[in-house]
Parts: C-alpha cells; structure tokens; sequence
C-alpha cells in the first residue's frame, strides 16, 4: 500500500500540536518546515490554510488554535464564548503583547503600566516581553505619572517616548484621547487600538472641539492592522530582513 502523503495542511496541524494547540501566524511562519514546499510563497500557504482547514479554528486576528484543542485552549485562556464574545482581558492583554513585541523588533524599549504588568500575552506575563518595568524619568513628575498609565510605551535610545498606545476593546475611547491630549507637548506618535467596528465612534470623539490640538496626531488601528504588521516583522525576521 502506498504511503499517504504528508501534505502541506497536516504539517500545519503537527507545528500547532508541538505549540499546545495554538500559535500566532507570526509563530507558524518560524515554525513550520516550508523547506520542501513547491513554493515562493511559503506564508501565504501557511495563511491559507489557517484560514481555509476545517481542522483550525480563529481565536483572534493572526492567533489560530486546533479544533480538537478548542475546550482546552479556551479554558486555558479564560475565554468566554457565550453570545459570540471573547472576554476582554484576554483580548486586551493580546494586543498589548502584539505591542511590545513589535516595538522590540524595532529596537525599542517597552513599557507596560505596573497594574497591567502580570496580565497575559497568550501564557507569558506582560513583564517578562517588555523591556522595561520601569518608567524612564523622561520629564516633571506630573507628565511621567500620567504617562504611567498608558497601555503600552515605546521609548527611544535616548528614553524619550517615541510612541504611546491605547488598546480601547470597549471602553471610552475619549479617556485615551485625553491622556494623549495632556502629553501633546512631546514629539510622540499616539494611537488608538481598537476593533474596527469602533472607527466611527473614534472619529466622532476626535471631531470635539476640546481635542482640536490633537485632532491630526492621534491614529486609529485596528487589530488587524496591527496583527498584519506584526506577521510582517516576523516575516522579515525569519528572513533575515532589517526591521
């Protein structure tokens, strides 16, 4: 009887079971042996079948787990399925630690707030990706301890911060916006992450006449946006490509 065929797909599923089950898109790109592959094109292979097999289910944006893991996983993470809603601890820790890892590749330091420094990216505590605990000393106490709560901070060589980041699942999107409102005197990038389906109501809070100074600086991404740029860093990295 002739061997059945390893394919494509199944080496797909095995990387996932070596995993625990799960892996970000950006981890399968290091992961699987594409070696072989009659490809150039190896990732989006790798993409399509995640999206396309029966056998892998979508967790969130650029995270995929197996089917026959799916009790296991959810458990795992502590995510609740009921009405179709991924519990928003979970989420939002996610996409911190998507955050931090991009602002690592691109060399700088990373800065979650103390309260949120034990929340989870996937199994590892946010603490243990930053690079920093602590908040440099970039300026007045007032403007530092403000700065303290942001979601996520990249800072440059020279611990000044170079961009500021609001992950905002459901909460009021205004409250980021007046947090980057008080550090509008640095020369900083502000963003706020955020599902898509909250554009609207972003662009609404920053049409108020009390954000006018900031209207033109804050940005607007959406998880897959920011799931996109993070598979591309890891595409660059596997290859060997400058960041």
């Amino acid at each position: 009887m002739a061997q059945k065929k390893y394919t494509q797909t199944q080496q797909v599923i095995d990387t996932l079971r070596k995993c625990g089950g799960y892996a970000t898109l950006g981890n399968l790109y290091h992961l699987v042996d594409t070696k072989s592959w009659a490809t150039k094109t190896p990732n989006e292979s790798i993409r399509r079948i995640v999206q396309q097999s029966d056998d892998i289910f979508k967790i969130q944006p650029g995270l995929w787990a197996l089917e026959e893991c799916r009790n296991e996983v959810m458990r795992k993470f502590d995510i609740q399925t009921k009405e179709g809603k991924d519990d928003e601890h979970f989420t939002h820790g996610f996409y911190q630690g998507l955050l931090i890892e991009i602002g690592n590749m691109r060399h700088f330091t990373t800065y979650v707030p103390a309260q949120d420094q034990n929340r989870k990216f996937l199994e590892k505590p946010l603490k243990d990706l930053c690079s920093t605990i602590r908040i440099p000393s970039f300026s007045y106490g007032n403007l530092t301890d403000r700065a303290r709560t942001v979601d996520v901070i990249w800072f440059n060589e020279r611990k000044m911060p170079n961009s500021f980041f609001e992950v905002e699942h459901s909460t009021d999107i205004q409250n980021s916006v007046t947090k980057f409102c008080d550090l509008q005197d640095f020369s900083s990038r502000f963003c706020i992450v955020a599902p898509k389906n909250r554009m609207e109501q972003f662009k609404k809070v920053m049409s108020r006449t009390a954000f006018k100074d900031v209207k033109e600086r804050v940005e607007f991404r959406s998880y897959e946006q920011v799931t996109k740029l993070y598979e591309t860093m890891c595409i660059q990295q596997s290859i060997g490509g400058l960041i």
